[in-house]
């Protein structure tokens, strides 16, 4: 798909009051840190139980490359790793998953240690979570044939680093797939749409999570964001072809893929 090169409308994103990079990442954290115990269960509810099923579509249309026994596949912000469970889920390639919250990923390992028998990993769980940011990954050049990541993308305080990170732990060829909160166009769906992120959804997250800057922040980061044509310029400037998105849920979520070139 060409796209025309469009200007990013944020370098990365700044939570309110971030003055840097640096200071937008510990908040980031910082927010994610608190809002973990009740996470998974804030994402089903919100999203009306849609989000399963993003995660389970997306792992579907990868399964060519999860079919491959020698696969090496990276999530990206894993949070819990429901994305990383519904990639193990869907062929034999070895998962591994990072994020930078500490207390996603004990939330994570919990969950995988009900997915292991006699010891030994099975197939529907991912290999291995690493504590680990984003935009300084610690893995070799090259050492993944897919690396996936979602609704986090969002949350780097840098977008174009974070995407030369991707490229540069992604083989020749492979794969990146990035599946993201957009918000859709003008008319009644959008308003409908801006309507509940805006004012229903921080309430009731705010409430339910005991953290109310969190869920304002979130669909403050949906509109900040880039418009699905906007980040597929983003990635083609990274070094990828073969760019292009899909639209699911009237039009409230993207999956964007692009191969290495």
């Amino acid at each position: 798909m060409f796209m025309p090169e469009v200007a990013a409308p944020a370098k990365g994103t700044r939570p309110e009051g971030a003055q840097s990079e640096t200071d937008a990442s510990r908040k980031v954290r910082e927010m994610f840190t608190e809002i973990a115990p009740r996470y998974d269960f804030l994402n089903h509810l919100l999203s009306f139980e849609q989000d399963r099923m993003w995660r389970a579509r997306t792992a579907r249309r990868l399964r060519p490359i999860l079919q491959r026994r020698d696969a090496r596949v990276l999530d990206l912000c894993c949070g819990t790793g429901d994305l990383a469970f519904a990639l193990a889920r869907n062929g034999p390639a070895q998962v591994f998953a990072a994020d930078f919250s500490h207390a996603m990923l004990v939330r994570a390992n919990a969950k995988s240690k009900t997915h292991r028998r006699d010891g030994k990993r099975d197939e529907a769980a991912p290999a291995a979570f690493f504590e680990a940011d984003a935009l300084h990954l610690p893995f070799a050049d090259a050492s993944f044939d897919l690396v996936t990541t979602a609704f986090g993308f969002r949350n780097l305080a840098n977008y174009e680093n974070g995407l030369k990170e991707i490229r540069r732990v992604l083989k020749d060829g492979s794969a990146l797939a990035i599946l993201e909160f957009t918000e859709p166009p003008p008319g009644l769906t959008g308003d409908l749409y801006r309507w509940y992120c805006r004012t229903i959804l921080p309430k009731i997250g705010g409430l339910l999570s005991g953290n109310p800057n969190a869920y304002k922040y979130l669909p403050a980061s949906v509109a900040r964001f880039f418009h699905p044509d906007e980040l597929v310029s983003l990635i083609c400037k990274a070094g990828f072809a073969s760019v292009e998105y899909r639209l699911w849920t009237m039009g409230s979520v993207a999956l964007h893929t692009g191969i290495k070139s």
